[in-house]
């Protein structure tokens, strides 16, 4: 069954939250104690505690160790987040469940700090006892399962109830948190959160919860936008006189203006980006040049796979940090390795192709692949060997071998 990827609510329409709770709490204790439980948790809860059990998170206390930030820390914090332009829109989308007195506002960064929080004076002090203070570390190894930490670990919108919660002094809060992208880069810049007494759980609360942070993510846009416009002001009398190939970008390689280039929304950026040349993949060798919020990106030759003559490349998997890198000598790239690369995990530990019934792999010299991976099967399995830098290709014969060898893990 495919997990759903829009918002759960904790409780359905019309169900007796009293009765659900004491379910919960029944399913709770039988979970945390290895003994029968009488349901099952929801999906979505039953990965966030096998997560923090094997972790090792107390059930009882949390994560102790963890400590409240600083006010100048947590200053720094809210003015790197990416958030405060956004801050009065989340308030008013949420007023209508806020202003009643019983909820709680609360504006967390990505690593779940938590940046404001609003509300009224009986619940800031309810949350007070719970450390639910600004500054304080919302992330899900920290409290355990909850809207902010939760919402941030699975990149979806979620609400919990009671006993759904991890730690048992949590068990008479109900929250519902959705996570905030970067409209420009994809990454989750924060999660917004409304937590409340248990009575107070309704299912609807969630589905506000997330098209508020669905506005939000409308508004970074727009905002983004106007950077753009502004660049494009700057840059369009440059390009007119340079005459020769040029684009004018932002920070993160969105394009606001172009001369005798092809048009294009974006265009990736060496991480190490400073004044100077560098090449980039699509443009070949480009010289950089700082521009008011941006770059000026003059290329100097073409993006041509067959020319030989722009150096080799470097591709590093490391599997055990879900990372790949690219490197040249003129530029280094970073990218993580995420649910839609498993055919690169496999390549690059013991499948002999890419995909079914494609031809074996060309190896290529201008680029060389380097891999990070322990064997999953052993190490005599010849498979799932991992590759080090200048280690010779293998031939047909041992892509053969590998085929026939009883590796568990060589199905695609």
């Amino acid at each position: 069954m495919t997990q759903s990827t829009g918002p759960e609510p904790a409780l359905a329409a019309g169900e007796d939250p009293r009765r659900y709770a004491q379910i919960l709490t029944a399913v709770y204790d039988a979970t945390m104690t290895g003994g029968k439980s009488p349901a099952r948790p929801r999906e979505v809860i039953g990965d966030s505690w096998r997560r923090l059990q094997t972790l090792g998170i107390d059930h009882e206390l949390g994560n102790p160790g963890e400590t409240q930030m600083d006010i100048s820390d947590l200053e720094l914090s809210r003015r790197e987040s990416g958030l405060f332009d956004i801050l009065d829109d989340l308030a008013r989308g949420l007023e209508s469940v806020v202003q009643d007195g019983d909820n709680i506002l609360v504006v967390a960064d990505r690593h779940g700090r938590v940046l404001w929080r609003s509300g009224s004076t009986a619940v800031l002090d309810r949350a007070d006892d719970l450390g639910f203070v600004e500054g304080a570390n919302w992330a899900e190894d920290s409290v355990g399962t909850n809207a902010i930490g939760t919402a941030l670990v699975s990149r979806r919108a979620v609400q919990i109830f009671s006993a759904e919660h991890y730690v048992r002094s949590h068990h008479s809060w109900t929250c519902a948190g959705a996570p905030i992208r970067d409209p420009r880069t994809g990454r989750v810049l924060g999660a917004i959160d409304v937590s409340g007494p248990a009575k107070t759980v309704h299912p609807t609360t969630i589905a506000l919860v997330d098209a508020v942070a669905r506005l939000a993510e409308s508004q970074l846009r727009e905002l983004h936008r106007g950077t753009l416009d502004r660049l494009r002001s700057v840059a369009a009398p440059m390009l007119a006189r340079l005459q020769s190939p040029a684009l004018a970008v932002d920070a993160n390689g969105w394009v606001a203006a172009v001369e005798s280039v092809a048009l294009r929304n974006r265009i990736l950026l060496p991480e190490d980006l400073a004044t100077g040349r560098f090449w980039l993949p699509t443009l070949g060798v480009c010289d950089f040049e700082p521009l008011p919020g941006g770059w000026l990106v003059r290329p100097t030759t073409t993006a041509d796979p067959g020319v030989s003559d722009v150096g080799s490349t470097r591709i590093s998997i490391d599997l055990r940090q879900s990372q790949t890198r690219a490197s040249r000598c003129e530029a280094k790239w970073g990218s993580g390795l995420t649910s839609r690369h498993p055919g690169t995990r496999r390549f690059c530990t013991c499948s002999p192709r890419i995909g079914r019934g494609a031809p074996p792999p060309r190896w290529l010299p201008i680029c060389s692949v380097t891999t990070a991976a322990p064997s999953r099967c052993g190490p005599r399995c010849r498979g799932c060997a991992s590759t080090s830098p200048g280690s010779s290709p293998p031939s047909r014969t041992d892509w053969t071998s590998r085929r026939r060898s009883s590796c568990s893990c060589r199905r695609t």
